[in-house]
């Protein structure tokens, strides 16, 4: 039987770029968003806060844009700070890009895995869903899913009793199926 698992996010991650008052490494987007329109032309930005300090920062999200362009229903959504919309910004990779930053994922995700035990199976059959593109070590995910630890669960990679169509080293932030024999 085919069990499935699901990386959920909790929060929006940290973003990664340095504080100009105090050097921080860290900000925290609260999903605000700023938007200022001259004439025909919009900008938009997503606020961060400095963690030590409490700067603020703008993450470019459109710049000189002509208003026309912009759907209305992204607008209506940036109007409403929408924070759904806060997390599919800090996902795309030419927003990143543009403002030359990187997302810490740690502690801002879960896994959930329906609430079952793995310790006494001896064949499971694992379909790992990510519900946003979160970077997680795919050892990570089988060893919190299974109650193992990571370096056991290395040993079972190690041995050919876990098996899987994609590499399980580095990180994956894409959907996998693995098999663990016991």
């Amino acid at each position: 039987m085919l069990e499935n698992w699901v990386v959920v996010p909790t929060c929006l991650p940290l973003v990664l770029r340095r504080c100009h008052v105090c050097s921080s490494e860290t900000f925290r987007t609260s999903g605000k968003f700023r938007v200022n329109a001259n004439h025909k032309l919009i900008d938009v930005w997503l606020l961060a806060l400095c963690t030590a300090c409490g700067e603020t920062t703008k993450l470019t999200v459109l710049e000189r844009t002509r208003v026309r362009s912009v759907r209305p229903d992204l607008l209506d959504r940036l109007h409403d700070n929408d924070p759904g919309l806060a997390a599919e910004v800090l996902q795309d990779p030419v927003v990143r890009r543009r403002n030359r930053i990187a997302l810490d994922w740690d502690d801002a995700w879960r896994l959930d895995t329906g609430g079952m035990d793995y310790r006494d199976r001896e064949v499971i059959d694992v379909s790992v869903r990510f519900a946003a593109r979160i970077p997680v070590r795919p050892v990570r995910l089988i060893a919190e899913g299974c109650g193992l630890s990571r370096a056991e669960v290395e040993r079972l990679i190690v041995a050919g009793k876990v098996v899987s169509a994609v590499r399980l080293s580095g990180k994956l932030s894409g959907d996998f199926t693995f098999t663990l024999k016991r």
